[in-house]
Order: C-alpha cells, then sequence, then structure tokens
C-alpha cells in the first residue's frame, strides 16, 4: 500500500524558444520527463523528436541521441531535422550503407564521431550488434526468474499441470544455451568489435515505439488469456539490450523515449512491458521484479466456464480485471507526455459514427445454430471440416469466434463453392452505403476508405473487396479506375502514386487492411466516409484505421462536410459484430482515461475476447442465439462504469475545490485582522508624525540616558543596547519615539549546543 501511495504526479511545464538563425520552427513545448509520448496522428511527433534531440545535446542532457523511426517515415524526419537545423551534423545512411561489406564503416562512423544525431530505419538498428555482456546480465536475470518460478511451481506439487513446468523447464533450457553461447562470444571477441555500448549513443528516440512492444517477460501463469508471447520477440529484445545499455551508463532509468500513438494498444499487461524497459530502478525498488509480482498488484484473475470436446464443463483463466487503476495511471504518467488532438487544438474533423445493422441470410442464421452446436460440443465436422486435432481442441473457441467473424462478413469466405450472393450480404449493403457518398460528393471528387482484415484481395480469387468492387462497377456505374486495392501497389513508389491519386480525386474508393491501410497513408484531403467491414482486434487499430480520415488537412470535410467524417460500421445481426465493436470501445474509454490520468473508478473490466483465445462460451452463444440480455448487461455496466468515473471525479474535484475555499476564506479573514491593524497602526502614526519644512518625516528618537538627538549619538546607542541588554526574556523601555514607547528583548536560542542571546527591538503601540 505505502508503495502505491508514492506514485504522485509531477508535471513540469516550460517554454523553450528554439534560436538558430532561421525561422523554422515557432516553439518547442519540451516535457520535464522522459519516457514515453503518446500523441495523436498529427500531434507533431516528427518536430517532437527532432527539436527534442537537438536541445539534448545543447543543454548538455545528451551527446550523441539517437532516432529511430519506420521505414517509410524516416526520410521525412532526416528532411524534418535539416530543415529546422540546417547546420546540425547528422548522420543519416542509406539503405546501401548496411549491407554486409559496409556494416563495419557505418559502425566506427557513428563510434568515431561527435554527431548531433543518427537517425535509422527499425531495421538498420536492428543490424547494430548489441554488448555480449548487457545481453548476459539481461539473460541471467531472465534465468534466474525461471528458476525461481520453477522452485515455486515444484512447491505447488499437484496442483501443477506438466504442461505448464514442462514450459518454464524449456524456457530455462532456451536460456542456459543463450547464455552458453554468449559467454562463447565474449571470451572469442575481437578488440576492435564495434557494438552498441561502444558507439556511445546515449539517448534513444523510438518512433512508432508499438512495434517493439513484444518484450519476453517471465510467469509461472500457463494458457492464461489476455497474455501475450511470454518469449517476446527478438526485436524487442534487442531493444531491451540497447536501452538498458544506455540505462547503466547514466546510472538511472529512462535514457529512451517512446513515441506513439498506441503506447498501449490492447490490453493493461502492455504497461508492464514499458515498465519493464524504461523504469527497472523503480520497478526493482517497489520489489517488482517479474510479471507476476506486477500482476500480484495491479490485475486480477477471473474463470469462465466452457464445455470441453467431451462436453464437460472446464475452467479457464483470464486476467480481465485491473485493480488500484489511479495508481496504475500515476505510474504511468510519471514518465508520460500524453496529448489528444484536442490538447494540441489540430483543426481537424469530428467522427461521426454510424451502425449500420443487416439482417442475417437464410444461410447465416442455419450457420449460427451450427456454430452455437460446434461450441458446446466440439465437433467440427458439424461445420463440414475435419475432426479437431489435439492442439485444435485446445483452441476450439478461436476456432468457433474465427468462424463467426468469417460467417458475418461474407458466407463464401468459409465455403466459396456452397454459398452465394445474397441481397444482404454486407459486400451489397456496403457497395450502396458507398455508392450513396460518391453521388453526394461527386462535385468535390469526395473520397472514401474501406476496410477489412479478414478477405483480403489477391488476384485470380474470390474475396470480398473484388465483390464491393464489382457491384460498385456494374450496379452504381462506377469507373474502375476510381476503385483501387492498396495491396495492387506493390512498390513503394506506387503506394505513393496510389496516395497522390487518393488525394487528388482519380481515385475515389479505396480498400485494404489495417496492417496495409491503416498506417503511413496521408491520404485524407477529399476524404468523406470511412467503412468498417470487419472489426479489428484492437483499439487502437480502430484508431488508426478512423485516423486515415480524421486528420489535418481533409478540406473536403472542412468546406463541404460541416468538418466531420461518417465512420460506416457494419453489423450482422445475431454475429458477433456490434459486440466486438461495443468492446472496442469500451477498452478505448479506459485506456484513453488511462493515459490522461482521469480514472475514477478503481477497477477495469477489459472483456472477455481477445485473437489468441477467442471469447468465452457463455457471451458467444448468447450472442449468437440473439439474447441481447447480454448486450444490455454490458451496456448497462458500461454505463454505470462511466457514471461511477464521472462520480468520482466530481467529488475529488469537490473535495478539492471545498479544501482550496476553506484555505482561501481563511486566509480572507486573516488579512482582514491585519488590515484593521495595520490601518490603525498608519492612523496612530500619521497623528503623530513630524515633518521638516522642506516635507520630510522627522525621526525624533529618544533614548534613555541619552541627551543627544543627533542620527550617528542614537545609533551608536542602539548598537551597544544590542550588544550587551540581557533582559531575560521581559521586553524592557528603552526611550520613545513620537509617544511610542521604544522596547528591547532578550531571546536566547541554541546553536552547535551554545546558548545565543539575541537583542529584538519593538515599538509598544
Amino acid at each position: 500500500r505505502n508503495r502505491l501511495n508514492i506514485l504522485m504526479e509531477s508535471r513540469i511545464h516550460g517554454d523553450v524558444y528554439v534560436r538558430f538563425g532561421g525561422e523554422y520552427i515557432e516553439t518547442y513545448r519540451p516535457k520535464g520527463r522522459q519516457g514515453a509520448m503518446c500523441l495523436a496522428c498529427g500531434a507533431g511527433k516528427t518536430l517532437v523528436m527532432c527539436c527534442g534531440a537537438m536541445e539534448m545535446k545543447r543543454l548538455g542532457l545528451a551527446n550523441k541521441p539517437m532516432i529511430i523511426a519506420l521505414k517509410a517515415n524516416v526520410h521525412e524526419i532526416a528532411q524534418t531535422f535539416c530543415t529546422a537545423y540546417p547546420d546540425a551534423k547528422v548522420l543519416y545512411p542509406g539503405k546501401e550503407d548496411f549491407t554486409p561489406d559496409n556494416r563495419a564503416r557505418i559502425f566506427n562512423e557513428m563510434k568515431n564521431n561527435n554527431w548531433d544525431a543518427v537517425i535509422l530505419t527499425h531495421e538498420q538498428f536492428g543490424m547494430i550488434p548489441q554488448s555480449p555482456e548487457i545481453q548476459r546480465d539481461i539473460l541471467q536475470k531472465e534465468l534466474n526468474s525461471v528458476e525461481e518460478n520453477l522452485e515455486v511451481l515444484k512447491g505447488q506439487g499437484r496442483e501443477v499441470s506438466n504442461y505448464m513446468r514442462k514450459g518454464v523447464e524449456k524456457r530455462k533450457t532456451n536460456l542456459e544455451a543463450r547464455l552458453k553461447g554468449i559467454t562463447h562470444q565474449i571470451a572469442t571477441r575481437k578488440d576492435d568489435a564495434v557494438d552498441f555500448r561502444r558507439m556511445g549513443i546515449d539517448h534513444l528516440f523510438v518512433d512508432e515505439s508499438h512495434k517493439f512492444k513484444n518484450l519476453t517477460f517471465t510467469t509461472r501463469h500457463d494458457r492464461v488469456a489476455g497474455l501475450g508471447n511470454s518469449d517476446g520477440s527478438q526485436r524487442a529484445l534487442n531493444m531491451l539490450f540497447a536501452v538498458r545499455t544506455i540505462q547503466e551508463r547514466t546510472g538511472k532509468d529512462l535514457g529512451a523515449t517512446f513515441l506513439s500513438g498506441t503506447t498501449i494498444s490492447n490490453s493493461l499487461t502492455e504497461l508492464y512491458l514499458l515498465f519493464k524497459y524504461l523504469r527497472p530502478k523503480e520497478l526493482e525498488r517497489q520489489g517488482i521484479n517479474t510479471f507476476d509480482a506486477w500482476a500480484a498488484i495491479f490485475a486480477k484473475k477471473t474463470k469462465d466456464y466452457e464445455f470441453s470436446v467431451t462436453n464437460q464443463i472446464v475452467q479457464k483463466e483470464r486476467f480481465r480485471y485491473f485493480i488500484k487503476v489511479p495508481e496504475l495511471a500515476s505510474f504511468y504518467s510519471e514518465i508520460t507526455d500524453f496529448r489528444t488532438a484536442k490538447d494540441i487544438g489540430i483543426d481537424r474533423p469530428e467522427k461521426n459514427e454510424i451502425l449500420h445493422t443487416i439482417p442475417p441470410t437464410p444461410d447465416q442464421q442455419e450457420f449460427i445454430q451450427k456454430l452455437m452446436a460446434f461450441a458446446k460440443t466440439g465437433d467440427a465436422t458439424i461445420l463440414g471440416r475435419a475432426p479437431l486435432s489435439e492442439s485444435e481442441e485446445k483452441a476450439k473457441m478461436l476456432i468457433a469466434t474465427d468462424y463467426a467473424r468469417k460467417m458475418s462478413l461474407d458466407m463464401r469466405l468459409i465455403d466459396p463453392q456452397k454459398y452465394g450472393d445474397h441481397i444482404d450480404n454486407k459486400a451489397s449493403h456496403a457497395a450502396a452505403v458507398i455508392a450513396g457518398y460518391y453521388k453526394t460528393y461527386n462535385a468535390q471528387k469526395g473520397t472514401q476508405f474501406v476496410f477489412s482484415d479478414l478477405g483480403t484481395y489477391k488476384p485470380d480469387v474470390w474475396n470480398p473487396y473484388s465483390e464491393v468492387k464489382n457491384k460498385l462497377v456494374m450496379q452504381y456505374g462506377i469507373p474502375t479506375s476510381e476503385i483501387r486495392f492498396i495491396q495492387e501497389a506493390g512498390s513503394e513508389k506506387s503506394r505513393k502514386a496510389m496516395i497522390k491519386d487518393m488525394n487528388a480525386g482519380k481515385i475515389r474508393v479505396l480498400l485494404g487492411s489495417t496492417e496495409m491501410l491503416g498506417t503511413g497513408v496521408n491520404a485524407q484531403k477529399r476524404c468523406v466516409a470511412v467503412h468498417h467491414l470487419d472489426a479489428p482486434w484492437r483499439p487502437s487499430d480502430l484508431e488508426q484505421r478512423d485516423g486515415r480520415a480524421i486528420r489535418k488537412g481533409n478540406e473536403v470535410a472542412k468546406h463541404f462536410a460541416g468538418n466531420k467524417v461518417d465512420v460506416v460500421i457494419y453489423a450482422v445481426e445475431k454475429s458477433l459484430d456490434a459486440y466486438k465493436f461495443g468492446l472496442l470501445h469500451n477498452k478505448q474509454l479506459f485506456i484513453s482515461q488511462l493515459k490522461n490520468n482521469n480514472m475514477g473508478c478503481r477497477t477495469i473490466d477489459e472483456g472477455s475476447m481477445d485473437e489468441k483465445s477467442g471469447m468465452n462460451f457463455s457471451e458467444y452463444v448468447a450472442i449468437l442465439s440473439g439474447n441481447t440480455e447480454l448486450l444490455e448487461k454490458a451496456r448497462l455496466e458500461k454505463k454505470i462504469a462511466s457514471l461511477e468515473s464521472e462520480r468520482q471525479a466530481f467529488v475529488r474535484g469537490k473535495s478539492v475545490t471545498r479544501y482550496k475555499l476553506e484555505g482561501i476564506m481563511q486566509t480572507v479573514e486573516t488579512n482582514k485582522g491585519f488590515i484593521t491593524r495595520i490601518g490603525k497602526d498608519v492612523e496612530a502614526f500619521g497623528s503623530r508624525v513630524q515633518t521638516a519644512p522642506d516635507g520630510t518625516r522627522l525621526n525624533p528618537v529618544k533614548l534613555d540616558g541619552l541627551t543627544a538627538t543627533d542620527p550617528v549619538s542614537v545609533g551608536k546607542k542602539l548598537n551597544e543596547i544590542a550588544d550587551k541588554a540581557r533582559t531575560h526574556g521581559i521586553p524592557e523601555p528603552i526611550g520613545s519615539l513620537y509617544g511610542f514607547t521604544l522596547l528591547v528583548k532578550s531571546e536566547t536560542t541554541v546553536k552547535d549546543g551554545f546558548d545565543l542571546v539575541q537583542n529584538r527591538f519593538f515599538v509598544k503601540g
């Protein structure tokens, strides 16, 4: 509890005016911390990185900062840096510099020169060798945690499954093998080998840092829904090695600035990995050395029940609830600067969300019954497929969820030979809505984005993308050249040409997946609508999709659509569509509140559905059967949580305001007393003061035992009294001024073990 109570927010604001001979930048507002920056689309991450790196260099906070970014964005960053700082010494290697023959040369250039900034792609950064000593230390800590977990599991005896124990033992074996290899690498290393540690990089700016979120962690929990892959990725581990290298050099946390619009993309468990990167010393100080220790404080497992393939009810655990959320938000805000478009004042369109509901087709209604039977029995032959394998049996609900997603988009994704077109297919409804926007904004050449992660475009294979395009061309007369798929852009050059044509209005409808169309596509100039044929898994993906249109520079929306963009969500009744979108919005609400450090509630329910395990049986069947009571319950729970959050925030604000008011009123009363007494003093002084003919005030001090009244004599006498008087704490009269009695009082204090006597003078009113 004490650890949680000390999590207090400290915000430092300031204005630093960057002056470098050109008026490229007006104002740079830095934060008094490193860590993570979570900025909305168009909030200026690029310029923040460039200014941050240069200002750290100028102020001596870093000697050689490095910026790493996506391949698609890195050229813009280098260009922005050189535009803002024309005289800066910047290293921006090309692709040819990182060929095997040239790497040694470029690594030595990084090491031996005093660069103002080194700018690399994520892939180039991954080619830099990391310090074997740092790797050894980190992997040894991971091994220690694994061995500790094994001891705990052995102590639990029969309560632990063989699968769980074998998983931890396998991880131990892998870590021991890696440590052995690194030890050999250290022993045989050449003295002139350049690694990240020897390059002198002392601060990292990581653009789109969520690409490194899949960091390894150790846990005793086995097959718990809501957890990512504990093995992590080599890319993320490589980043950890680099960040630890900098932290070891500086002797403190942070050492890196992670920049992303989605520092938390899906689950609050991602916070632990962010803290593991940036706050290792603080976690250690709080006694949090593993994920399990963190989860014991901030997370709570729930138990769901579902039918096994043998029709038995089995238990499944899930990290669904997060507790002590305000403290978690404070811990997060200590290292994070979160800015929404509204905070920054970006002029961008508002989102107008429209839920377009579609009745299920006869084929879908029939298949829904099969899905419910499969979810209960695990008999895959009901769905027309081979019986489940042993590994598939463990993922039964994930398979059921995947089938339900395909069913709601188009039955032909399940079997293109067995099922055909229907007037109530999503493609039919979407084509009609898209054609409506096309016609409404034809004069302005209004454009539209269409997203689906299922059934992406493949030439010569049936897919929903081509189905939508065919309907737009054949039924609504839209030219085929104005409808394109992002997958058709086979190179960066053709991709840029497609974006250019979209902004020019030559392409009016662009279809794609979240991965290919959701990032790096600045084609918002004429966009009037975004269409979601399916729901992505993460709130961040939904935000990225919408961000293609809801961003600065959307001229048609601003001037012809009331500065709004319609976001159309297509949901088949009795499918998972509406529930999944509701879950995404719920998660996004909590994530936004946490980022703002504005949590009123102490517990968060993340829901019962994820891409690793699907959703729980009871909710799955309730939704497919059309039982809306569960959805109503979820809606009411969301409303209650929102109202509770508002109530808590209101009560907290009211308490703070009352405290401030009491303080102000007390100050007012105190000041009234001061004013009254000072007023009487001024009145008394004014009635007795004497002035010379020239208007100056006289100072007729009369001291006992002194006949002289000149200032020099009076001053000497006062100094003598100050040195020699001993009144033992009782005020004694020494003279008068304007009829007021002058007093001296001796006060005794102790300093360095000795009594110290000081005399103070008073006027008796």
